[in-house]
């Protein structure tokens, strides 16, 4: 499939998507949104992916946020299905993909920019990223997610205050509050987010896909724990399994289909 707006290779096991509008720092148009659709439509059953990276082109932005231009001109309803559109067929599909998805974060993440990191399962940045939410000073609220991940992610009074305030975060202060998992120099990011993806498809994508589906339960926790047991469950007796427990009792690595 031909892409205008996003980049997407597959190299390793590791699917890199990277955002490719430079001139517009990377926003999110009508246009990327369906192309990002389309790209997790087909990287959910490819077999040759495990990990999938996303990212933005050029040193400057991630994704600096929705294009406000497609945005103007829009009515109330109009609106609401825009952003009904945006959690189904983008932000959702992130969120619950099989596979594990890392935003390496190298610049602005601001608006819809930080949703698409939010609804990523890892997120590591560079030190000169920028981060926020700054919505209100639009007369909006976000609309991609932010007002439920940001809360789940960083807790509930902060993200009020960074929602209400439209503060940006630094890198620094985003890996303190719990925002990205680390930070690394700009010269270093798509390195760091290749040796944590390494280290995953190292492992069972049969286990790791059921984790997933249990970890976004956790703030359900009857539903989660539920989950975790049945999940438990059905992964006893996989062929993984077997092969995991064989290599341990061997003294070997496993080597997982």
């Amino acid at each position: 499939m031909n892409f205008e707006n996003i980049i997407l290779e597959i190299n390793n096991f590791i699917a890199k998507i990277t955002i490719n509008r430079p001139n517009a720092l990377n926003a999110l148009n009508a246009a990327t949104l369906n192309e990002l659709s389309n790209a997790l439509d087909l990287l959910k059953d490819d077999k040759k992916v495990k990990v999938v990276v996303v990212t933005g082109s050029g040193e400057k932005a991630f994704v600096a946020g929705a294009d406000i231009k497609e945005l103007a001109n829009l009515n109330g309803e109009q609106g609401k299905q825009v952003a009904k559109n945006a959690h189904e067929k983008v932000f959702n599909k992130i969120e619950n993909l099989n596979k594990p998805v890392i935003a390496a974060i190298n610049g602005f993440a601001l608006g819809g920019g930080l949703e698409l990191a939010l609804a990523c399962h890892i997120r590591i940045a560079s030190t000169n990223a920028k981060m926020g939410l700054p919505e209100v000073t639009l007369g909006l609220i976000p609309g991609y997610g932010g007002t439920q991940r940001l809360a789940q992610v960083i807790g509930k009074g902060i993200a009020m205050q960074a929602i209400f305030t439209a503060q940006f975060f630094d890198s620094a202060y985003a890996e303190k509050i719990g925002l990205v998992n680390e930070v690394v120099v700009l010269a270093d990011l798509q390195t760091r987010a290749e040796e944590i993806a390494s280290q995953i498809i190292k492992n069972s994508s049969t286990a790791i896909s059921k984790a997933i589906e249990c970890i976004n339960l956790y703030n359900q926790p009857t539903i989660g724990f539920e989950k975790e047991i049945n999940s438990f469950g059905e992964l006893i007796g996989t062929n993984d399994y077997l092969e995991g427990t064989k290599a341990f009792i061997e003294k070997r690595k496993p080597n997982f289909e």
